[in-house]
């Protein structure tokens, strides 16, 4: 079987859980199917590294040189030209995210979709990327799909009261996260991380975008209500502990920063912008505590990486998130600035809390593996390939 992927993700210089899940899905599907042949479909004008960088006997990568307005002008508006036949013809296309996109009929198609926040939340996002939603048409293109692949039973509700797609249609394969996280990792780089992040001793901490759907100004500003208001002088705990923001700026970041000037615990929150993938092990293992209070997610990784890591974890009971962290982390109302408190308060100062969430946390985690995704996602393959196979014997 031939089989088209859009890699186009994979061309960003700083990948987003997307790009990641896309990097992780293929790095690990390219290991254990030997038997497919892969062709890996970009456009890009511009010379771009792509974040896969190792080489496979039955893949091969497909970049186009077109300007990137005029392809996607080409795409929506008169869908060309056709991408399956740029590669030469495919049994069936494979999209980890939406994107631009024009195929021909004798291709089938799969898409993953990752979550339906701009549905749900569109003032979280910018003009410009809203309006690049609406052209994209992401209710026709998921509709148009053979198969459609969500990373959690919560996304496929959504699918099904928003879109009305029809159950049968979508498959829940959970993704997973990185062996880096899952085991013991050496000494030697801990103080090298610390100081090449000039990280305090003892910080909570958040990985992400820095943008509104995260929630950050109500977790800064409960970071000030537990630094200036909760009783934590009983437990020598004000002046200790810092509240470390890292990920990359996203739309409206500055009224996190402005946020973040405003409190009276400022000069304990410190924000280090995007961490390479290498460092992000010793970032949790080095935190005593993560806090992900977001308002909608579609899986949610970084809560599983830092629970992996063993380090207690506070998470909204928003969306996907509990589906994905169990029991093994606190779950908290995102929108209630005390409670959000109050819960890193009691990881901070309640032991047997905190034992409890470390031990549960790497065993949870322990669930959520990169070959279980990609046997399920094989299978996906095979089962829309096998339905081609009977249309086309009945014709």
């Amino acid at each position: 079987m031939v089989i088209g992927i859009d890699v186009r993700s994979l061309m960003d210089e700083k990948l987003t859980g997307i790009g990641e899940y896309t990097l992780n899905l293929l790095k690990a599907l390219f290991r254990i199917d030997t038997k497919n042949e892969y062709r890996l479909f970009y456009n890009s004008f511009q010379s771009k590294k792509c974040h896969l960088k190792e080489k496979y006997p039955n893949v091969q990568f497909y970049r186009f040189k077109y300007p990137n307005k005029i392809f996607n002008f080409g795409l929506n508006f008169f869908s060309l030209p056709k991408i399956d036949k740029l590669l030469g013809g495919v049994d069936l296309f494979f999209m980890p995210n939406w994107q631009f996109m024009a195929l021909s009929r004798r291709s089938k198609k799969i898409i993953t979709v990752h979550d339906l926040s701009f549905e749900y939340y569109p003032q979280y996002y910018s003009l410009k990327r809203r309006l690049w939603h609406k052209f994209i048409k992401p209710k026709r293109l998921i509709q148009s799909s053979d198969k459609i692949i969500t990373p959690s039973e919560s996304t496929k509700r959504d699918l099904i009261k928003l879109y009305k797609i029809q159950p049968e249609k979508i498959e829940v394969i959970y993704s997973g996260i990185g062996e880096e996280f899952k085991f013991q990792i050496s000494n030697f780089k801990f103080q090298k991380v610390k100081e090449k992040y000039n990280l305090p001793d003892n910080f909570i901490l958040y990985l992400g975008t820095l943008e509104p759907r995260k929630n950050l100004e109500n977790l800064i500003l409960a970071f000030d209500e537990l630094y200036t208001n909760l009783d934590i002088k009983e437990h020598k705990l004000k002046c200790k502990y810092y509240l470390v923001i890292a990920g990359a700026k996203g739309w409206l970041y500055e009224s996190i920063y402005k946020t973040a000037r405003s409190i009276k615990a400022k000069d304990h929150v410190k924000f280090i912008d995007y961490v390479a993938p290498e460092d992000k092990p010793y970032l949790y293992n080095l935190a005593s505590l993560f806090v992900y209070p977001s308002f909608y997610e579609g899986f949610g990784f970084p809560p599983l990486e830092a629970m992996a890591c063993g380090v207690p974890t506070v998470v909204s009971f928003s969306s996907s998130l509990l589906e994905v962290v169990g029991e093994a982390a606190l779950a908290i109302n995102p929108y209630d600035i005390r409670e959000v408190a109050q819960s890193m308060f009691e990881c901070l100062t309640d032991d047997r809390l905190r034992d409890s969430l470390k031990n549960k946390g790497p065993k949870q985690a322990k669930r959520f593996s990169w070959q279980k995704c990609d046997e399920k996602t094989l299978e996906v393959f095979d089962e829309v390939k096998n339905a081609r196979a009977i249309t086309k014997k009945r014709l």
